[in-house]
């Protein structure tokens, strides 16, 4: 038995494991017809711009820009393979709970397509990965793509 999927997120952060999430997502959300819709989302998390000395204003305008412009690369991909309804999302603080929790919420998603993390043991033993922290804490579906 199949699940059918209809609202379907995926967090991009430009690694190569998220695009291989991305293209995942957008065969799943051509799957689901024209009931399909695509929400890709970018966390910035603004803990990281807290140790930066000199922080300002301008250096969240600069990420925020950069990181609309890569998201309207990734929408067009999308929309060129054939998905009708797709959006995205920019938002800002804890990179884990906005994508296990907060946005599946807002979009109404039903599956969370994510890339498998690039972290080796030391690293998701310090800090801890998001991709182990949205499979454990999602309350919807989520497939994990290897890059």
């Amino acid at each position: 038995m199949t699940a059918n999927y209809h609202r379907i997120l995926v967090p991009m952060d430009g690694s190569k494991e998220s695009e291989a999430a991305l293209t995942r997502a957008i065969e799943l959300t051509l799957d689901a017809g024209d009931e399909g819709i695509l929400s890709i989302l970018n966390v910035i998390d603004t803990r990281a711009f807290q140790n930066v000395a000199s922080f300002d204003d301008t250096m969240v305008e600069a990420v925020s820009d950069e990181t609309r412009k890569r998201l309207e690369k990734y929408k067009a991909q999308a929309i060129e393979a054939g998905v009708k309804n797709v959006d995205y999302l920019i938002e800002y603080g804890s990179t884990k709970s906005l994508i296990a929790k907060d946005v599946p919420n807002e979009v109404n998603a039903d599956l969370i397509v994510i890339g498998a993390t690039g972290l080796n043991a030391v690293e998701r033993l310090v800090i801890g990965s998001v991709t182990e922290f949205v499979t454990r804490s999602a309350k919807v579906d989520v497939l994990v793509v290897r890059g």
